[in-house]
């Protein structure tokens, strides 16, 4: 996720999404339709997005998305469910790779940093519809999706929560630390650092490396006061 890596996969977006896109003519026109409202998000703006702008972008007629979405929200709906897939595939990846339990929490992470940083757009669409737990995608809610995937991997390295209450809060402690990295870490306040620590990359590792030595030390503080 280094500072190259992210401009480079973040331009290769670009490039594809400024070409010239193809008439449509047969297959899953949903497919299309959201393809094509993602290209807009990343290059344009939740504001450029509609119907009509998606129906040019894909080649088809201006009628033709009215078919899969009545409006512009449910269009913006399948485009976030889109990115929870995404980046649930990203989080299990993490952990597959991941050389041991311990080090999956931190990979897991520093792949939803990653995630966000190469899609800022479509990853600010998927966070609106987290504020309500209720209106994310059922697969993202699911053990395969990003959300239970987390609480796994959390159990398997080696902590155990005396409630489900306790669980939660865990897991609502590495969000919270994930999605404050996502929007920091592009900080200028922070590029001397990545520097002395070898990237963007080694800087959000090392961040995360340091939250359980921040919460060992309030635990010790409140059991002194």
């Amino acid at each position: 996720m280094a500072d190259d890596a992210i401009t480079a996969q973040r331009a290769s977006r670009r490039s594809a999404s400024t070409e010239t896109p193809k008439p449509y003519h047969h297959g899953d026109l949903s497919r299309a339709l959201v393809d094509a409202g993602r290209r807009i998000l990343e290059t344009e703006g939740p504001d450029a997005l509609s119907l009509r702008a998606v129906a040019r972008e894909a080649g088809v007629s201006p009628a033709a998305p009215y078919h899969h979405f009545k409006d512009k929200g449910e269009l913006l709906d399948a485009v976030a469910a889109e990115g929870w897939r995404e980046l649930g595939d990203a989080i299990a990846r993490a952990r597959a790779e991941a050389p041991s339990p311990a080090v999956a929490v931190t990979e897991i992470g520093v792949a939803y940093i990653r995630f966000a940083r190469v899609n800022p757009a479509l990853y600010r669409i998927m966070y609106r519809m987290a504020c309500d737990r209720k209106t994310m995608p059922e697969h993202a809610r699911k053990a395969e999706g990003g959300v239970g995937q987390v609480a796994e991997a959390i159990l398997a390295a080696g902590a155990h929560p005396a409630t489900e209450l306790d669980l939660q809060l865990i897991q609502i402690a590495a969000w919270c630390t994930a999605h404050g990295i996502a929007e920091m870490v592009g900080f200028k306040e922070f590029e001397e650092l990545k520097e002395q620590l070898g990237g963007e990359e080694a800087f959000v590792r090392a961040v995360l490396g340091h939250v359980g030595i921040l919460s060992g030390r309030a635990s010790e503080m409140i059991q002194q006061g």
